[in-house]
């Protein structure tokens, strides 16, 4: 689908003549073209350049040709999923890719976690129609990245305008109520809000590495009180005979797959009612970015019974999800918490990101952190009720990030930005 091809105003320059298209499967553009637009940084062959040229092209495994092909090779999205792929793509007038965008049909709220049911409900009252709406996103996954993928160079700024208007009139093409931009970059929600997208925050729970050489340096930064709790917590969560193992690359066998396959669908049915993820996308993301996936698997009495699958970053440990067939006290915390952290420690990541919601991940030391979504939403009667709400929603994270900050775990004598 063609969306259009004029340059922004007052925009006279060679290549501002630009083409924005949508295509229905992210193997419609190659693998390498993609990639040099999600994470230039990584696949640039001057990695120095890039990141001098845009600061936020550090490398994030779910933007990657790798993880969103998987998705759609394997039937997790598509099909009767209700998510059809439609990927805006912005090219030069000679077919040079510029920039791109992660973008879905949607025909319902599910597995986006920035949660708009209730909107939906209010329009439909009125006599109208919320689905299908755009969805720009990473399906089924609540991390921050960057969502408007523009390749770093002298067109970068109007590719990424080209994007924002090519992402409205797909809207109109579509007949959606509207496109959603969910868990964006701080720039972007910045750079959206200006073109007239209302915007939304949230908040999550990070922990930050403050340059721990050891797990028990991360401790000694807590009070006295929580150092405790922690140490019994692991302690109890391996008392009957659990053993952990970090899985990643090579080990990530069928077998392994088969094993946690087996834990998400337990535990995902019991949390979810149907789990997102097909059997196929775990043995396609092994075998596509085996070394940017680490298992945390407990094993007992000679068999696996949980574990828990993170993304690995260039800066930052992405946590998502877990599943148990045997229920131990303080594994979840094990596998999904402090295994992360040791990671993280161990191979000098940042941060680590464990998913969304959980204000129990304070006591474990991860912070609240602000999350960023944008909406263009298409009438205007139900852009302003939207836009009102909120006003009174942004003024509550807030104030609910400032009062969950002051819970932090950390010595008083330690003082950590919440931000």
């Amino acid at each position: 689908m063609s969306l259009h091809g004029q340059p922004a105003p007052g925009d006279e320059r060679e290549g501002a003549d630009l083409r924005v298209h949508a295509v229905g499967a992210i193997s419609q553009m190659p693998a390498a073209e993609w990639d040099a637009c999600a994470n230039p940084a990584r696949n640039s062959a001057n990695t120095a350049e890039a990141q001098r040229i845009d600061q936020e092209n550090v490398y994030n495994p779910f933007i990657s040709h790798d993880f969103l092909s998987a998705l759609e090779e394997s039937g997790s999205v598509g099909g009767r999923s209700g998510w059809q792929v439609q990927h805006l793509i912005v090219k030069t007038a000679n077919g040079a890719p510029l920039a791109t965008a992660p973008c879905y049909v949607k025909s319902h709220s599910r597995g986006e976690y920035v949660f708009d049911r209730g909107w939906a409900e209010a329009y439909e009252r009125a006599g109208g129609s919320y689905y299908p709406k755009l969805q720009v996103a990473v399906p089924f996954t609540p991390a921050t990245g960057r969502r408007l993928l523009v390749k770093p160079g002298p067109d970068a700024d109007i590719a990424r305008q080209a994007l924002a208007a090519g992402l409205i009139e797909l809207c109109r093409l579509d007949e959606a109520s509207g496109v959603h931009v969910t868990f964006a970059t701080e720039p972007e929600f910045k750079f959206l809000g200006e073109r007239g997208f209302l915007q939304r925050t949230d908040q999550q729970f990070h922990w930050e590495n403050s340059g721990y050489a050891t797990f028990e340096d991360f401790l000694a930064a807590l009070s006295a009180r929580k150092r405790k709790t922690i140490r019994r917590e692991r302690r109890d969560a391996l008392a009957n005979g659990v053993t952990v193992h970090w899985l990643t690359g090579s080990e990530l066998s069928e077998d392994v797959w088969d094993a946690f396959f087996d834990f998400y669908m337990e535990t995902g049915s019991r949390k979810w009612g149907r789990p997102y993820l097909t059997r196929e996308f775990y043995s396609l993301a092994g075998a596509k970015m085996g070394d940017r996936i680490v298992l945390m698997m407990a094993k007992r009495a000679g068999r696996w019974i949980a574990g828990a699958i993170n993304f690995i970053g260039s800066h930052t440990l992405f946590g998502r999800h877990w599943g148990a067939i045997e229920h131990h006290p303080f594994l979840h915390f094990e596998l999904c918490y402090y295994q992360a952290i040791d990671f993280a420690i161990a191979h000098k990541l940042s941060a680590v990101e464990a998913g969304a919601q959980g204000e129990h991940k304070i006591a474990r030391g991860y912070m609240p952190k602000t999350t960023h979504s944008a909406h263009y939403i298409a009438d205007p009667a139900l852009r302003r009720a939207i836009a009102e709400y909120l006003v009174r929603e942004r003024a509550y994270v807030a104030a609910a990030g400032a009062e969950m900050a002051a819970m932090a775990p950390y010595r008083k004598d330690l003082v950590l930005d919440p931000e």
